[in-house]
């Protein structure tokens, strides 16, 4: 994956581009499409994903197929981690 990080709308200093990244590479992250219509033809997603340090990452992002843009990332709350949580239990 290839990320675009020049002029990223949000602060990298609480969660680093690094951890961004590993929540995206987590193997359990989920990547879902909201059900609103997006503006301007622009599809945003949603990715919830865990780093390595086992941070759980909201993010939210958009792809062109090569590229991804971060919109915006935080710590997940604990309703979208327990979320998180039940779908991949769905799947194991």
């Amino acid at each position: 994956m290839d990320f675009d990080w020049i002029d990223a709308p949000f602060d990298l200093k609480k969660i680093s581009p690094r951890e961004i990244e590993e929540s995206f590479e987590d193997p359990f992250s989920l990547r879902l499409l909201p059900e609103s219509e997006a503006t301007g033809g622009e599809s945003r997603f949603f990715s919830l994903g865990k780093t390595v340090g086992n941070l759980p990452v909201f993010s939210v992002f958009w792809t062109d197929g090569k590229k991804y843009r971060v919109i915006f990332a935080r710590e997940m709350t604990a309703d979208e981690l327990s979320f998180c949580e039940r779908r991949n239990t769905e799947f194991l």
